[in-house]
């Protein structure tokens, strides 16, 4: 499983988590090929934003093609009007695509961005990451981010509180 990771930020706050949650409904209800569900999280500063607060956009994926057939359903049918509506109030934003390495949690309550030392193999570091985090690896240097991220529902040291504001993972 991908994830297609958005990071994005608005000034006018009003009415954006709506408009976010109703394109998040929307898009599950009308999933298209190799959708797997969506999450959006409410998140404070990054270090690639500059930004003080931004929301996060994890759409669930099987695998790059299903990435494509994802990037034209979300700006057409019965999509394109919600996702018209969260876009127009945006200023901006980046993206990284994230390979699924292990754990789901339902409720991540914190985030920690983290790369791997050069010399260290990656089934080494793997087996350093906490049992319980969901654990994502980005994929073909895709994202401003570090390499591997970490959702949690414990703060570890270097982690970054978010707050759920919607998900709608499909069950196939």
């Amino acid at each position: 499983m991908l994830a297609y990771v958005f990071w994005h930020w608005t000034e006018r706050e009003t009415g954006y988590e709506d408009a976010l949650t109703a394109f998040h409904r929307t898009l599950s209800e009308h999933p298209p090929e190799g959708f797997l569900g969506s999450r959006v999280l409410r998140i404070g500063s990054r270090p690639w934003l500059d930004v003080p607060r931004a929301y996060e956009d994890w759409y669930f994926i099987e695998d790059f093609a299903a990435l494509g057939r994802l990037n034209e359903a979300a700006v057409s049918g019965t999509r394109k009007a919600p996702h018209d509506a969260s876009a127009a109030l945006a200023l901006g934003g980046t993206a990284g695509v994230y390979l699924f390495v292990r754990n789901s949690i339902s409720t991540p309550r914190f985030a920690s961005f983290r790369s791997k030392s050069a010399g260290v193999s990656y089934s080494s570091y793997l087996s350093t990451l906490p049992a319980d985090a969901e654990a994502w690896q980005r994929q073909m240097t895709l994202g401003p981010a570090p390499e591997f991220c970490l959702l949690t529902e414990h703060a570890l040291g270097d982690s970054m509180p978010v707050d759920l504001v919607c998900s709608n993972r499909l069950v196939r």
